[in-house]
């Protein structure tokens, strides 16, 4: 497929190969929401309070944000097929080690290597669709990368825990290591990392057009330096900062608890309720992502703004509404937590649209560092504050102690949002669409 025929249209071996890296991370993304519908078995499992349960969640996100920016410049240097497969293979270990931890030491190390694992998929199916398809279907096939791989989380809500309660812990968690095994040796047999027309690589300069053909010596530290320095990536950044994490730290911790001991909600009707939240995600992604592509020069304002405001503006009626707040707000609440996934892959459009090919892996892994790093602070500060109002434990979870700790988040969608409006200014100035604004 030469670059004649990638502009006509994806053939069925690019589908083939995309089709196969969604499957992979629909599998990452179940695997790292594994704990969500679980999460007071696993406090009961490790006799673990709220801020030694919400760090299994910080310690596998930490480990992911860490490792967006080495998987980056591994997936400049290597592509996708074997980026993949070591992730898988890690994820495997993790779930394997998940299944037989005897303590929360244990269990902590199983997290990492979730981690770790979880960290190479996404950004490498990103590389696979700017490799095989062109350019011009980018920003939907991001959106559709992103909505069919969340559809992971249906897994990890409801079926993983009719598992466990069917059967045990151990039988559970060592059955996802398998999968991820299975998926391993799927990737590498399918996965290539380019046409076979292309033997390599070529970039194109976003900033002056020059075209040059990319090796695999790129030096990383220039490449993280370039990266850092457009204010587009620092806007990609931002944006994903600011709009995935209140979602996030929803599904991937502390909804479940919140919706049941804290809302009374029965299991069922959680697991309906963060079914919504899937399945508003997979509606919003296209809708988004055609506005996006329309309206390139406007998804800061029009889009990720209007989203971190939806989500701040839905959380703040459930924490002020007088008891426990009925189901269509809670529906609504899902909804606006639902928004802010398609929303972040805008960020993703910034980062390729602002770097050259060269570097795009490296730009993606700092771009995507950014929602799990204020991911990883909203769980932690969630658990935190609730340990201070003495509701860390299942058997005192109570709805007014969830609700003030929900308030952590307010600071965090104000400092995404400042910075954003910041970065985009700066963009816009670097691209020349506006003028530097004259000091008096």
């Amino acid at each position: 497929m030469d670059a004649v025929g990638r502009a006509n249209g994806p053939g069925l071996r690019a589908w083939l190969i995309w089709g196969t890296g969604v499957a992979a991370y629909m599998l990452a993304v179940t695997n790292r929401t594994s704990l969500a519908a679980v999460g007071v078995d696993a406090a009961d499992r490790f006799q673990a309070d709220a801020a030694t349960l919400s760090l299994f969640a910080v310690v596998q996100l930490a480990v992911y944000g860490g490792m967006q920016i080495p998987v980056g410049v591994l997936l400049d240097r290597y592509g996708s097929r074997p980026i993949i497969t070591i992730g898988m293979l890690l994820m495997a270990a993790g779930q394997l080690t998940m299944a037989l931890s005897p303590s929360v030491g244990v269990a902590i190390v199983a997290r990492m290597l979730l981690g770790a694992g979880d960290a190479a998929v996404f950004p490498a199916v990103l590389r696979l669709v700017a490799t095989w398809f062109p350019a011009q279907r980018g920003p939907l096939m991001v959106q559709l990368t992103g909505i069919l791989g969340q559809a992971g989380q249906l897994i990890a809500v409801i079926p993983i825990a009719a598992v466990l309660h069917a059967t045990d812990w151990s039988v559970t968690f060592g059955g996802i290591a398998g999968l991820c095994v299975l998926f391993a040796i799927l990737v590498f047999a399918i996965v290539r990392n380019r046409p076979p027309e292309l033997a390599r690589d070529v970039s194109v300069d976003t900033d002056t057009g020059a075209i040059r053909v990319v090796t695999s010596t790129i030096d990383t530290g220039v490449g993280i330096r370039a990266a850092l320095a457009h204010p587009g990536t620092r806007l990609a950044f931002w944006s994903h900062f600011t709009t995935p994490f209140a979602g996030t730290a929803f599904i991937l911790l502390w909804g479940f608890p919140y919706l049941t001991a804290g809302e009374g909600l029965t299991v069922g009707q959680a697991g309906a309720l963060t079914s919504i939240y899937v399945f508003a995600g997979m509606a919003l992604g296209p809708v988004l992502g055609e506005l996006s592509r329309r309206a390139p020069h406007r998804r800061s304002r029009a889009l990720v703004l209007p989203a971190v405001g939806f989500q701040l503006l839905a959380w703040s009626a459930v924490i002020l509404w007088p008891g426990r707040s009925p189901i269509w707000l809670l529906v609504v609440l899902l909804i606006a937590l639902a928004m802010g996934g398609p929303a972040s892959m805008i960020a993703f459009d910034h980062a390729r649209t602002h770097n050259p090919s060269h570097r795009l892996s490296t730009a993606t892994g700092v771009t995507n560092a950014g929602g799990f790093l204020a991911a990883l602070l909203a769980i932690f500060a969630i658990g935190f504050v609730l340990d201070l109002q003495g509701a860390g434990t299942p058997d005192t979870y109570r709805l007014d102690a969830f609700r003030i700790a929900f308030l952590v988040q307010i600071p965090l969608w104000v400092l995404g949002a400042v910075f954003i409006s910041i970065e985009r200014r700066r963009t816009r100035i670097h691209i020349g669409m506006d003028q530097p604004r004259r000091r008096v």
